[in-house]
């Protein structure tokens, strides 16, 4: 057995004339999430004079600083000190998270398709997407989109040829080794093969996302009449 990979060292680049760029090497996997949101902890708990906003990714954090207070070198001297001084610190655990999900029909048009593109049945297709664990990497696209991975290599697929104008909140799709759930309707490439009744994001709730990076998820396969309970405010 090989021995485990070295984390890779912090790189820093200046993305613009007021973020910076700290990146972990870019291989995504667990071990690197950590290292983002151990930095993104630290940044939220003791915020370093002039930053603005944080933007966590997949390997990386965007820094974004008031440039008439501080510059790109101040940043990154502060940045490099946290990471020295947090060392291994172990990011907050994330929540456990299941997601009532109604597979295909008119929720998921892109479930029979692509069952047969990986020579599938559905009940298959189903049974490997509900039975996987998925970690939220981080929140992007639209507010309260998030990134879930990774899809078991036997159901990944590519994003579709053309987007769709319009994909409902709460459809679920899969583009890659990656499986996401739209937080609202906006147009889409990704294969969508189910929707859930739960609201994924809403601005009076605190927090505004029902997910976060670090969460992780499981799919809860229900049929049409338990999504409209559950849509209705049911049990």
């Amino acid at each position: 057995m090989q021995p485990p990979a070295e984390p890779a060292v912090a790189q820093f680049q200046a993305a613009s004339d007021q973020t910076l760029l700290v990146s972990f090497g870019d291989r995504i996997a667990r071990e690197t999430l950590d290292r983002v949101r151990s930095l993104l902890a630290s940044l939220q708990d003791d915020p370093i004079a002039a930053t603005r906003n944080l933007h966590p990714a997949y390997c990386s954090l965007l820094i974004k600083f008031d440039p008439l207070r501080t510059t790109h070198e101040a940043i990154e001297r502060a940045v490099r000190d946290r990471i020295v001084r947090q060392g291994a610190t172990t990011p907050p655990a994330g929540r456990r998270v299941e997601i009532p999900l109604c597979y295909g029909g008119e929720f998921g048009p892109d479930l029979i398709p692509l069952a047969e593109l990986r020579h599938l049945s559905v009940e298959d297709l189903i049974r490997t997407h509900s039975h996987t664990a998925y970690t939220v990497y981080f929140l992007g696209f639209v507010p309260g989109f998030a990134y879930l991975g990774a899809v078991p290599d036997t159901i990944a697929a590519p994003r579709l040829s053309s987007p769709r104008r319009r994909v409902e909140a709460g459809s679920v799709g899969i583009a890659g080794r990656q499986t996401g759930i739209y937080p609202c309707a906006v147009p889409g490439g990704w294969r969508l093969i189910g929707r859930t009744p739960l609201s994924l994001f809403q601005v009076e709730r605190e927090p505004m996302s029902l997910l976060g990076p670090g969460d992780e998820v499981r799919f809860r396969p229900i049929g049409e009449d338990e999504f409209a309970r559950i849509r209705q405010g049911g049990v």
